[in-house]
């Protein structure tokens, strides 16, 4: 299980503990990444503005339950994105706070940021004008769209990009059938994969500056993210010609591979070779479907897959999912229950591998959280610190890292500064 440190200031054994990270991102893509980074131990400074801080503080309901029983003002969104960081809040649009970001910049390994292209300019805080004073400085920008091409302008948005990126075209029912047409991915897919995308590239910069000596500018977009995560199905286009189309929850080259109803509900079937399907004929006491020319092979199971399907659907109403599983895998039939949020975190596997941690918290007495999905055996995950407070490391991380004085900052305070 990931290792679980949550003293305030506890030092991370993790393997990014030499990394500082200064993260001028939020909502969630740039805030997905500098989680990941904070996870394996990188002190992340998540720079925020004053009074207001991340938009998603604000994304509620739901909120956490505060210390006295009532409602907190502490977004269940935002804590989904931001442990392990320190809260610094400075006000960019001033002279002094630019400065100060800067100066943090200097003592920074990573800045992680997701403006619009080229936004960042005006405060001197870009990458041309931060790599002149810290050349090791690998600086990720996270946009819709990048930096470069006839869209770099807009703003761009997980819902918008996985309409225009080709998600939704392949998601939900298809036309024609009770609830048919696209359909967006249940979380915000893209910008989670823009996450994960953005910390591989930054550690891979981290890994190339350990040779060149310089860090260098890491270009992200939604758009890019989206297109290559269309993996198979982008591939089934460029090798025919011809756009995928809608299956619900079938898939396009695998039969029977979707959602089947049973006694009880439903359950899934993925059954990936001839030997599977065999397997699971024999168990449903139709043995001779996999004998037959048309659903012997799953190229001929996908070319018949209309005459398959209600053959299939018929036969699986006739046990409840539980006795379904029980059954077929006893025979190495892959098959799986549809289980809803709560049914997941009360599943063995779930718990017994850790996926639900709680940490302490200054506002709900405790919150719980996700764990980190990452297992390293020598360096692992390591939960020093919970979603900060807004601003909750100003004073420590100004002193600490800058060597502001304490009647200093108190000076920044009182002018907005910080």
């Amino acid at each position: 299980m990931p290792h679980a440190s949550t003293e305030p200031g506890a030092a991370s054994r993790g393997a990014l503990s030499h990394i500082r990270v200064l993260d001028l991102s939020r909502v969630l893509a740039g805030p997905w990444a500098t989680q990941i980074l904070g996870d394996l131990g990188a002190d992340v400074i998540k720079i925020e503005r004053p009074g207001a801080g991340d938009d998603t503080r604000g994304w509620g309901p739901p909120w956490m339950p505060g210390t006295d029983g009532g409602e907190s003002r502490v977004a269940a969104y935002y804590l989904c994105a931001n442990r392990n960081k320190r809260s610094v809040t400075v006000d960019m649009a001033s002279v002094e706070g630019q400065a100060l970001i800067r100066r943090l910049a200097c003592q920074s390994d990573v800045l992680v940021e997701n403006f619009k292209a080229g936004g960042l300019a005006r405060y001197g805080l870009d990458y041309d004008s931060l790599r002149a004073l810290n050349p090791r400085l690998v600086y990720c920008s996270i946009t819709g769209f990048g930096q470069t091409g006839p869209y770099a302008a807009r703003a761009g948005y997980d819902f918008l990009v996985q309409g225009l990126g080709g998600l939704m075209s392949v998601t939900g029912r298809p036309d024609g059938e009770p609830g048919g047409g696209p359909m967006k991915a249940g979380v915000a897919l893209t910008d989670i994969l823009t996450g994960l995308y953005a910390a591989n590239a930054i550690q891979a910069a981290l890994a190339a500056r350990e040779h060149t000596g310089a860090g260098q500018h890491v270009d992200m977009a939604l758009l890019d993210v989206q297109v290559a995560c269309l993996a198979n199905q982008a591939m089934n286009f460029l090798a025919t010609g011809l756009s995928p189309q809608r299956l619900g929850n079938a898939h396009p080259s695998i039969v029977p591979y979707q959602d089947f109803p049973t006694a009880d509900g439903y359950m899934i079937l993925a059954i990936g070779n001839d030997g599977q399907f065999a397997r699971f004929c024999e168990e449903a006491g139709r043995p001779d479907l996999a004998q037959e020319a048309r659903f012997a092979t799953n190229r001929a199971r996908v070319e018949h897959r209309d005459a398959l399907i209600p053959i299939l659907r018929h036969l699986t109403t006739a046990r409840t999912t539980a006795a379904w599983i029980a059954a077929l895998e006893s025979r190495a039939v892959p098959c799986g229950p549809i289980n809803a949020v709560a049914q997941v975190f009360d599943d063995a596997q779930v718990r017994a591998r850790g996926l639900r941690i709680d940490m302490p918290h200054p506002e709900t007495g405790s919150v719980p959280l996700v764990a980190s999905p990452i297992r390293l055996s020598e360096t692992p995950v390591d939960y020093r610190l919970p979603p900060p407070a807004l601003g909750a490391h100003t004073a420590e991380v100004l002193k600490d890292i800058l060597g502001v004085a304490p009647d200093e900052i108190r000076a920044l305070r009182a002018r907005g500064v910080v």
